[in-house]
């Protein structure tokens, strides 16, 4: 091993390894090497996968990658569908947020990305050109499967229904989601005026929805984070013009690999209502509208 590693300094002229005590660790040039090396190797597998799916060699493996709430919602009728459809695929599943899962898609670890933005715009126009990192330029194909709405959520102790306006609420303490969900709810508060009291942070919209039922602040989450979970506790009402949108993502030219587009074809059906099927065109069109889903019962 030490072999090798003096190896690639001389061919690199750069130093890779420290000692440290009686080991040794990366320098900060080994660890991109190594991470460079990764990703490589990711895509080495990507296309031997790719080219065995097409010689029929393992046709049935897929792998997909999802934030949690779709993980809740969509993915499950997806896999089920797929399924259906074809009992010999094999759908591996991973749980990331919308940055590390386009990583994944990248390296070749995951053959599709489910990831959220809000804002239907491609990331590089418009105002929220910068909101999550995401670059679709770099060989990255996306399909916007839905639209849905941003919902307030509150306490179902309130004596009154919860108005949809955030600014009756700027006294009030608040909860926040993940980067990607903070942003949005700064950016939502000061178009109503006011910037909000942050007094708790988490991603898990189990938590949030029990932290606004105990009666400690109020929130903003998603239909689908309602639809996946929803506290007896709490009312919730959409917010007007607030909404959030879910894509596919796949990386790399077309055509797709069959088990790639039988995947596609599954999430697309599981968002859109049956009688609205084959409006969208061709498998990597824009739809014509996107699907949009919202939290089944009352909003009290």
């Amino acid at each position: 091993m030490s072999h090798h590693l003096a190896r690639l300094e001389a061919e690199t002229g750069t130093k890779l390894i420290q000692r440290a005590g009686r080991g040794i660790r990366l320098t900060d040039a080994g660890r991109l090497l190594a991470e460079r090396a990764a990703e490589v190797i990711g895509r080495l597998d990507a296309a031997e996968n790719e080219l065995a799916a097409y010689t029929g060699l393992r046709a049935g493996r897929l792998r997909l990658a999802a934030f949690p709430s779709a993980l809740g919602t969509i993915v499950p009728a997806a896999a089920a569908m797929l399924r259906g459809h074809q009992e010999s695929v094999d759908l591996r599943l991973t749980e990331a947020e919308p940055p590390e899962a386009l990583r994944m898609l990248r390296a070749g670890y995951v053959d599709v990305a489910l990831v959220f933005r809000y804002s239907a715009d491609p990331p590089g126009t418009g105002e929220q050109s910068d909101e999550d990192g995401i670059d679709v330029s770099e060989g990255l194909r996306e399909q916007l499967l839905l639209e849905e709405p941003v919902h307030l959520v509150t306490s179902a102790h309130d004596p009154e229904q919860a108005p949809a306006d955030l600014a009756a609420y700027a006294r009030c303490r608040w909860i926040a989601g993940c980067d990607r969900c903070r942003a949005h709810l700064l950016k939502q508060c000061a178009l109503a005026g006011f910037t909000p009291k942050i007094a708790f942070t988490t991603d898990d919209y189990v938590a949030v929805q029990a932290l606004v039922a105990a009666d400690l602040g109020v929130s903003t989450l998603p239909a689908l984070c309602l639809r996946a979970a929803r506290h007896p506790g709490v009312r919730t009402v959409p917010l007007p013009g607030a909404h959030r949108y879910v894509f596919a993502v796949r990386y790399g030219d077309p055509p797709d690999p069959p088990a790639v587009k039988l995947l596609m074809d599954v999430l697309r059906a599981v968002v859109v209502p049956p009688q609205r099927l084959g409006a969208h065109g061709s498998e990597d069109a824009a739809p014509a509208e996107a699907a949009r889903v919202d939290v089944a019962g009352p909003a009290g």
